[in-house]
């Protein structure tokens, strides 16, 4: 299995979240360490906050007639909000000592990011075995095709270089 930073796992997990008015010079700052955000900091420098924040929408919360790439395991497991995979990831993460912090659901892929994150910092075998239930029960069934569409349907570079990454990360891990 082939482990991602921790770090770019928690950069592709801000990278899902809306973006605000600090944003910006937050994608920047973090454009000079990765070379795949330069160009999508330049085209992001020629746009509205209001255009940017549109996108984001479109793509993961409310696109018409469907939102193309909802970032929500169940989604795609179940064909709704809220299915069985979020009570099986409220239990690995309770395993592990940890809950989810955030107001989204359990399955939101950025939540998982970051759980994989924390188990790759870890690094001990109970975290190893995790991240392996995290990849092969939560991630590797849906994640590929997400990738994919994300690829597709971004009309901006930074959400398809996000898919790319993605794409790039969990391919490695199958």
């Amino acid at each position: 299995m082939v482990i991602a930073s921790a770090q770019v796992l928690r950069l592709s997990a801000l990278l899902l979240g809306l973006p605000d008015e600090h944003s910006l010079a937050t994608l920047r700052e973090m454009a000079a360490e990765h070379d795949w955000l330069q160009a999508a900091a330049v085209e992001l420098e020629e746009i509205s906050l209001q255009e940017w924040q549109a996108e984001h929408t479109r793509l993961f919360i409310n696109g018409y007639p469907k939102t193309p790439c909802a970032p929500f395991e169940s989604i795609h497991r179940h064909g709704r909000m809220a299915g069985p995979a979020c009570d099986e990831l409220i239990q690995l993460y309770a395993e592990a000592g940890v809950s989810a912090v955030s107001d989204l659901p359990a399955d939101y892929l950025g939540t998982m990011l970051e759980f994989a994150a924390l188990l790759i910092e870890r690094a001990t075998p109970d975290a190893k075995r995790q991240l392996e239930t995290l990849l092969t029960k939560h991630l590797t069934g849906w994640l590929p095709q997400f990738c994919e569409r994300l690829r597709q349907e971004a009309r901006l570079k930074l959400y398809r270089r996000l898919g790319d990454g993605l794409h790039s990360w969990i391919s490695a891990c199958n």
